[in-house]
């Protein structure tokens, strides 16, 4: 039996995040063609990693192949971001089903924190720190559920959801998010289960709400 060279299995990593991040963040536009090698330039890789960054990629949904043809952004499309939030909602209230009864101070105060960094990036306009922040929050309860193929799942749907809310950030969601992280923080501190999945419930319906309220240039 052989093993695949560590170093490469990094760089592929190195290059995932950074294209995904690149895709997220609107800076690869939704139908722009991507070349591997253009990509590879720019990142200061050799070819391979970026080749088998765009496959995991493709898994996503953040890019497309046509055989023969070209790689691109996928472009927006509303119904099927709609579809892989509802699977995220799903799970962030299993995960939080399972995890508040584990939750700890340290995690409780990590949340606090992550909320009061969401409030002032919403304060400020600050679209990529508030979703990260958020993204921060949330993952508390992800942790500590200790369910790894869910955490999995949610890592690999949430990109595609997060670029569309990205495009559609609106300040008042952000404010009406803070203090429903405010309720389930609370709820997590009781601790009761059932008004921290509801209130789970609740935010996450709030997001398909806005993420459905119209279709932004560029969407499908």
């Amino acid at each position: 039996m052989s093993l695949a060279p560590v170093g490469r299995v990094l760089l592929r990593d190195v290059a995932l995040a950074r294209i995904r991040e690149a895709i997220v963040a609107g800076v690869l536009a939704p139908g722009a063609v991507v070349k591997d090698a253009e990509l590879a330039r720019d990142l200061g890789l050799s070819v391979a990693p970026v080749r088998a960054a765009l496959a995991r990629l493709a898994d996503e949904g953040l890019v497309e192949a046509k055989p023969q043809s070209h790689t691109r952004v996928t472009p927006l499309r509303v119904r099927e971001v709609h579809d892989a939030a509802v699977v995220v909602r799903v799970l962030h209230e299993l995960a939080t089903r399972e995890a508040v009864p584990a939750v700890s101070p340290g995690d409780l105060a990590a949340m606090r924190a992550a909320n009061e960094r969401f409030a002032a990036a919403v304060a400020s306009g600050d679209v990529d720190a508030a979703l990260a922040a958020d993204d921060d929050l949330h993952g508390v309860l992800l942790d500590r559920c200790g369910n790894g193929a869910l955490t999995a799942t949610v890592a690999r749907l949430t990109p595609a959801v997060r670029r569309l809310e990205r495009a559609r950030f609106a300040a008042a969601h952000g404010r009406e998010s803070v203090d429903l992280h405010d309720r389930l923080i609370a709820a997590c501190a009781a601790p009761d289960v059932d008004a921290a999945v509801a209130t789970t419930t609740e935010i996450w319906t709030a997001l398909l709400s806005e993420l459905t309220e119209e279709t932004p240039d560029g969407a499908d």
